[in-house]
Formats: structure tokens, sequence, C-alpha cells
């Protein structure tokens, strides 16, 4: 009924965790782990009975940790098309009868609206049945994680962006991570984040948990010259073994590294801007994420009760987005936000939907005043205050009237 992930195969397994197969029977460092396939759907009790004992069989495998359950869509994770950060993961399950709830929750999340609307906005507009494959693996328990693209061009760069614990935080870009560069001929180079908090396994309550990072840890480096080395290494045999650029998620735990997921590239992703203070009054300065350039009003959007005062051709202000926010880039000219860095899942949707984006400007939401008129760079890693208009006054919950 299952499939190990071994022996994983898109046809069945879909896309993430047959690269995954791929990368382990080539010998990489991938936690082991099994799939539900395609075709498997909880209804009845014959079925609901035997897919909870191959699942608890499964669990028993690999030594029954907690376990991450994520999508693995036949459709994701292409060469065309990236879904990141569109279908539900649960991250932090133990025991057979959580996790086949949690299989449940990801094969209904291919129904969610935002998942339409982002495979139409992609051009595949089939509809994701209830059996999409859903992968499970051990969950590990990193002490410092991140996201890593492998050059594009023989000239360019490996690129990486690290930060403490699991690498949601990255993905989801609720911090501004670390960002190295190793360049074709092994120069490191480097800029800090401000890694204020970190998200972990939650052993007490199940799930994931945040915390505060001790603040002489949250502009300390992240990873050494070594461990960047040896990253590159593996990604460049990442990309080697699929022939295409490879958009890695990786973990470290007690030194050891391990390789989360892989999909090709889907855009060009801008050069990294090194930070200085010379930039003129006006112009504030964060992390390039898209290219392009565009001029209108910011939209200062704090949470989901603000979607609704965005219009179209706004530029979105806000502390950061996660998946929930994908509708609101159908809609805007470009965003800001205030934490997160190029590598993260908002940047390559925006990247994918060709819309400009700057990330990691400190304080933007409250910098930039709701309603000015200002133009964003994408490329350049810039925001320029051309002038300021009054607010809309907000309604108690913050949704602007």
């Amino acid at each position: 009924m299952l499939t190990t992930l071994s022996e994983a195969i898109r046809t069945d397994a879909g896309g993430k965790a047959a690269t995954l197969g791929v990368l382990l029977r080539a010998g990489l460092p991938v936690p082991d782990g099994f799939v539900v396939p395609s075709g498997i759907q909880q209804t009845g009790t014959e079925v609901e009975h035997a897919l909870r004992d191959a699942v608890a069989r499964g669990l028993a495998r690999i030594g029954d940790p907690v376990v991450a359950v994520r999508s693995s869509a036949t459709n994701e994770d292409s060469a065309e098309a990236s879904a990141a950060g569109q279908y539900e993961s649960v991250i932090g399950v133990h025991g057979a009868d959580n996790v086949c709830q949690a299989v449940a929750d990801v094969q209904a999340s291919a129904h969610v609206t935002r998942v339409g609307d982002y495979w139409t906005r992609s051009g595949d507009a089939s509809p994701q049945d209830l059996g999409m494959p859903v992968l499970v693996q051990p969950v590990i328990e990193a002490d410092v994680s991140g996201v890593m693209f492998t050059p594009q061009h023989d000239d360019e760069p490996t690129r990486i962006e690290a930060s403490w614990g699991l690498g949601l935080a990255v993905v989801g870009g609720t911090v501004t991570p670390d960002a190295y560069e190793i360049s074709p001929n092994g120069i490191v180079d480097f800029s800090l984040g401000n890694k204020q908090t970190r998200l972990d396994l939650d052993h007490e309550h199940g799930g994931i948990m945040t915390s505060a990072v001790a603040p002489e840890r949250r502009s300390a480096r992240a990873l050494d010259d070594t461990m960047v080395v040896a990253l590159a290494e593996l990604g460049s045999r990442i990309a080697h073994l699929f022939g295409r650029p490879q958009d890695v998620e990786w973990a470290v735990a007690d030194g050891t590294v391990w390789i989360l997921q892989a999909r090709p590239i889907t855009a060009a992703l801008p050069a990294r801007k090194i930070r200085d203070s010379s930039d003129p009054v006006g112009v504030l300065s964060g992390t390039p994420g898209s290219h392009g350039t565009v001029t209108a009003a910011a939209r200062v959007v704090l949470g989901p009760s603000d979607f609704s005062t965005v219009r179209a051709g706004d530029i979105v202000v806000c502390p950061y987005t996660d998946p929930a926010w994908t509708p609101l880039f159908a809609v805007a000219a470009g965003v800001v936000t205030e934490t997160g860095g190029a590598l993260s899942h908002a940047a390559i949707i925006a990247r994918e939907y060709s819309i400009p984006v700057v990330l990691g400007i400190d304080g933007a939401t409250t910098r930039i005043e709701n309603g000015a008129r200002i133009t964003l760079d994408g490329t350049a890693g810039t925001v320029t205050v051309l002038r300021s208009e009054p607010s809309p006054k907000r309604k108690e919950g913050g949704a602007s009237s």
C-alpha cells in the first residue's frame, strides 16, 4: 500500500518524493521515509484500518520517529512551477493515528483556493484529486538549516541562506537569514542576517514552537566556511545528477548535513546586494528578491484582516508573507517585507509571477506610510518613497475603511 522513499517514482509518489528517491538511491544524505501514493483515499472503515496499519508498519521500519508529513503532488517541484509552500505541511507528528490525520489534511490542501489560483496562474488548471501523494519522513532536529541555490551559469556563485533551528523560518520568511556565496574559485563571502527567532520541535505538545534567539547569536554566523563549502559541494552533486540548477533545502544536525528537498530553479534570481549606509534620504535598502521596477501606492498589510484593502496595482508592504498571502500576488504590483531572504517561498513565487520584491527592510510597515507613492526596484533591492498621502482610517482589528 505504501511506497518506500528509496523506490519512489513520480507517477505514483509525486514530484518531491521522486526527487528525494533519486538522491537516496545515489547515496546522498536524505532521511528515509515512505509515501502514501496517489489513488489512496481514506474513505471506508476497511480502507482506513488498512492504511493505519500500513502507516504503523512504515513508522516502525524507520524507528517510530517524530515526522514531517508533506505534499508530493505529481506536478509539484517541476521545472515550470515549484508550488513552493502552496500545499499544507504538518511538522512534528508522532504515532500512526496522528500521521493518518496529517495525511488527510495534506491531501485536502490540494483543494484550497490559493492552490487552484496558483495553478491557474501557472497555466495548469487541472485539479488535484484527494489521493495526492503524501511524503512522510523523520524530522531532522536541526541546529541550523536553510536553502541553497546552485549556480545557473558557470561564472555564478552558489547562494545559501541559513538560520538557527528548523528551516521553516527561512522558507517562510519569518527571519532575515544569513546570506552566503561561494564563488567558482572557492571564495566565501557573506552578510549576516537578523535571526531573532527560531523554530524547533515541541516535544511536550507536538508540532513546532517558536522561541527567541539569544541576542549574541542573532547576528552570529550560522555557518562557518567549512560547512559552506561542504553544502556547495553537495549542491554541485545534486545539480549534476539532475542536469540543471537546483533549489535545495538542507539541515545540519550535530555536524551532519541532510538534504530535505531539491527541485529545479524556476526563475532567475537577482544578484546579492552588499548593503551599506550610503543610501540617499528617502531610499530604503533590503534584499533583492525578484527582478523588476514599479511605481505605485504602498498598501500596508499587517495581516489577513487587511487583505480586502489591497487594490489592483498596489505595492503590498508587510511584515512577511506565508502561503495564505499568495492570492495577493495576483493583485499586487510588487511586495516589500520586513523579514525574509531571496530564497524564501514568497520570493520564489514572486519570481514565477514576475512581480518585483524587496525583502528584509527592517520596520518597513512603519517607515512607509500607508498610501504613500513609492518606487520598488526588485533588482537593486531598494524602495524609494516619492511622496506621502493621507492614510485611510483603520477600523479596529486592522482593516482599512
